[in-house]
């Protein structure tokens, strides 16, 4: 999750973990806390695949955190003595350092929880950024300042609310995960694997992949969707997912496609090959996109020093279509595009 949420997180379990004892400056240092595991985007691995795939590495697994929450309140209570007992110190601690990759296993990206085991968790039920998240964290922890003898009863009420939005986020997820398997269970994509994700901000609208050989589908599904002949059809649009051109093979592309379960895609641009990792972003709009390799005037391939490829802006044409296919419009399609401008593959066609 964003910074923002990750530090609100903090703030608000330090809060109820202090109890009466909270005060202002336990907000900030449990703020602190709860941004403390993403200090890892400062370490260079040397290419940007592999930036990628470590991030939530170390910094984020139990193993690491919990013996460090020890290491931090031993110190703490040495040099910094306070009215917390040391256990219920390191309770604060550790509790405000696990919450983070704890949240962060819910978004897509995936964490790896139990860094050095080769495990990466991510169940893909809510939004790097999601404000329906994020805002009951901030909302009570404006209210505790101004009433400090509420401090920690507010930002537990904070935590509930959002602790109840990620509990629906799950339930959200299994309604379209259903939906995606009725969908498919009459065609050839049946037992295909699928991949579902929340759109951006929000967990109505949802965005699908499956894989399919050297094709991949894309669709979205929405909450808000009405039923049509006793189901919930999803205007899946076709597109070339590629394969691999080299005789040799690629670490740092071997790495990609375990981080990303295989979900990438293998594409030619200007003689070039751009690698994407498709599960994160929508259409057009995928921003792990890496060039790997070149093809000289002899039609050779060779592998060249890895390049990310700037993230592409947003059309303002996208918006209002993607506003409209979370309201449920099922007329605008995967291209986000209404379906008699552009009419997609649909799953019985593939």
């Amino acid at each position: 999750m964003d910074s923002i949420t990750q530090a609100a997180l903090g703030a608000s379990v330090a809060a109820v973990v202090a109890g009466r004892h909270c005060k202002p400056k336990t907000l900030l240092a449990g703020a602190a806390l709860g941004t403390l595991p993403d200090l890892d985007v400062f370490i260079s691995y040397g290419d940007p695949i592999s930036d990628t795939v470590k991030h939530r590495g170390f910094s984020h697994s139990l193993f690491v955190l919990l013996p460090f929450s020890l290491l931090l309140t031993a110190l703490w209570s040495r040099f910094r003595p306070n009215v917390l007992s040391f256990n219920r110190l390191w309770l604060l601690i550790a509790a405000c350092l696990l919450t983070h990759p704890l949240l962060d296993s819910f978004t897509t990206y995936g964490t790896q929880l139990f860094w050095p085991l080769d495990v990466s968790v991510a169940i893909s039920s809510i939004f790097i950024i999601d404000p329906l998240y994020t805002l009951p964290l901030l909302v009570m922890l404006i209210a505790s300042l101004l009433w400090q003898e509420k401090m920690a009863k507010l930002c537990g009420v904070g935590l509930l609310i959002s602790g109840c939005y990620l509990v629906w986020s799950i339930a959200a997820y299994s309604i379209i995960n259903q939906r995606v398997h009725d969908e498919v269970k009459n065609t050839p994509l049946v037992n295909k694997p699928i991949f579902i994700s929340p759109t951006p901000f929000n967990t109505v609208l949802w965005r699908i992949i499956i894989l399919d050989g050297n094709k991949y589908y894309e669709g979205f599904s929405s909450l808000f969707d009405s039923k049509k002949y006793g189901e919930y059809p999803i205007q899946w649009a076709q597109r070339e997912r590629g394969s691999w051109p080299l005789e040799q093979t690629s670490v740092h592309v071997d790495d990609l496609k375990k981080f990303s379960n295989n979900y990438i895609q293998y594409k030619i641009i200007d003689d070039q090959l751009v690698v994407t990792d498709l599960r994160l972003g929508l259409i057009e709009y995928l921003p792990f996109r890496f060039v790997v390799a070149k093809r000289s005037s002899q039609k050779d391939w060779q592998l060249i020093p890895l390049v990310r490829i700037e993230e592409r802006k947003v059309k303002p044409k996208h918006l209002p279509a993607l506003w409209l296919r979370l309201l449920g419009n099922q007329d605008v399609n995967a291209d986000l595009c209404h379906i008699n401008e552009c009419p997609l593959v649909t799953t019985s066609q593939s």
